[in-house]
């Protein structure tokens, strides 16, 4: 698979690295999502690149001091007793400014605890230093602890830090040369992660790839999560059991607790870092603030780890024994439709500031509720417009079976019966799958190629 957008980042990094004062980088992100592509993009030929490991400091001093000795001949002939020596006698030995590259440095900061202030006080005299450092990591956790906490070392010390989230749908539609609607339908399975991408372009269909990549039990990607989740935790029994309670429908912090048999203080630790990691998020209806922890429900916010934990751990005694086609075949194949529904919602929300031009709207939100006339209602979708004047309320749907008429009847009787809308201006919205024969007056259309191309951001 070629390399594809992350333009902004090797923009930003580049910009850095072409300072003539040592500069330090910072750039991190869940395993698989491209950092290694990233630094291969920019990299020259004299610069020294590094993959940290496990094991004891001595033994990465060495394998450190050998790499450097394919650019800088002899480098790897002495002994050094400690970082600070070794990268000194780097610096001296250098005859134009490179950028060491030390990727999965938490393994490095995890074997030498003082590493970190070691590379402050390097950082505190740059101008005497003839090389960038660009420190890269998968542990998120760890990464943010150590160059970004303002209890560490590195703290204000990095010119440059990146997080890397995942692409968005627009780069899956052109990786898969596909159509919009095969497009979200791969999304609500591989995400936004490039790797998992790289995997699924490598199969005939999606079928193929699913079977033989996630749910085999040999497959590549059977035991992804838990390997996501050692990077940055050391209670993945923990994270795994809360994630699990929201796949299996309890949304709310109470509801998650009583699953677990906890209390729900004892949640709000791991609960706000799996946030925090970008696997789960808390949703909150329009017009609510977000401090108001009542109307807080919890979704899995990472497509991957949502289909993993909605037909694999469910599913795990079947998978052992050889029967990855059967649960395709059988449980994967009649879910999928209405699985694949709520990531359809979740564009369409994030789709709105792009798919109106003449106006800048905010993101939408769903909103659920009590209406006027005391009915317990849903929207789909309601965005208000930067300036205030405007609301866009809407449904999507994901069948291409509407029935157009009911369903702009339902969307008119709801903006009449919802309180939070009343005195607005509004724009009705319907998100389909497919394009009807006739849309009503007073209605916009957007279908899944709107959508995935309004993401092309």
């Amino acid at each position: 698979m070629n390399f594809i957008n992350r333009n902004r980042e090797i923009e930003r990094i580049g910009h850095v690295l072409s300072n003539k004062e040592s500069m330090l980088v910072v750039l991190y992100g869940r395993r698989r999502i491209g950092k290694t592509r990233i630094i291969q993009q920019i990299m020259k030929d004299e610069d020294i690149y590094f993959t940290a490991d496990q094991r004891e400091t001595p033994r990465q001093i060495a394998s450190f001091a050998k790499t450097v000795a394919e650019k800088i001949i002899g480098f790897d002939s002495v002994i050094y007793p400690d970082w600070e020596v070794c990268l000194l006698a780097l610096n001296e030995r250098l005859t134009q400014r490179i950028t060491l590259i030390i990727d999965e440095f938490p393994y490095l900061a995890k074997s030498s605890p003082d590493l970190a202030s070691t590379l402050q006080k390097l950082y505190d005299n740059r101008s005497q230093l003839s090389f960038h450092l660009l420190l890269c990591g998968s542990s998120q956790q760890m990464m943010h602890k150590i160059a970004i906490e303002s209890t560490s070392p590195l703290y204000g010390r990095a010119n440059e830090i990146i997080k890397l989230t995942p692409l968005n749908i627009y780069w899956l539609r052109e990786v898969l040369n596909c159509t919009g609607t095969e497009a979200v339908e791969e999304y609500c399975i591989w995400g936004g992660i490039p790797r998992y991408w790289e995997l699924r372009a490598r199969e005939k269909g999606m079928r193929e790839a699913v079977v033989k990549h996630i749910l085999d039990s040999k497959g590549i990607l059977h035991e992804e999560p838990l390997r996501l989740f050692l990077d940055d935790s050391r209670d993945i029994v923990q994270m795994s059991t809360i994630i699990e309670a929201i796949s299996s429908g309890a949304h709310r912090l109470s509801e998650i607790a009583s699953r677990m048999g906890k209390p729900i203080t004892h949640l709000n630790r791991p609960v706000q870092r799996l946030i925090d990691l970008g696997y789960i998020k808390r949703e909150i209806p329009y017009g609510i603030p977000h401090r108001n922890a009542k109307k807080t429900l919890y979704k899995i916010a990472d497509p991957f780890i949502n289909f993993y934990f909605s037909y694999v751990v469910p599913e795990k005694t079947s998978l052992e024994m050889g029967l990855a086609d059967r649960i395709y075949k059988e449980v994967v194949e009649p879910g999928f439709h209405a699985y694949c529904s709520g990531y359809w919602e979740e564009l369409c929300r994030a789709s709105v500031p792009m798919v109106f031009r003449d106006k800048l709207f905010k993101p939408g939100s769903r909103w659920w509720g009590t209406t006027i006339g005391k009915d317990q209602v849903e929207i789909d979708v309601v965005a208000s417009s930067q300036d205030g004047t405007e609301v866009i309320v809407g449904e999507a749907k994901w069948t291409t079976s509407v029935n157009i008429h009911s369903l702009c009847n339902d969307l008119n009787n709801k903006c009449e019966a919802i309180p939070a809308l009343h005195g607005k201006k509004i724009r009705k919205v319907l998100f389909l799958k497919s394009k009807p024969e006739f849309v009503p007056e007073g209605f916009h259309l957007f279908t899944p190629e709107d959508v995935v191309s309004a993401s092309n951001w």
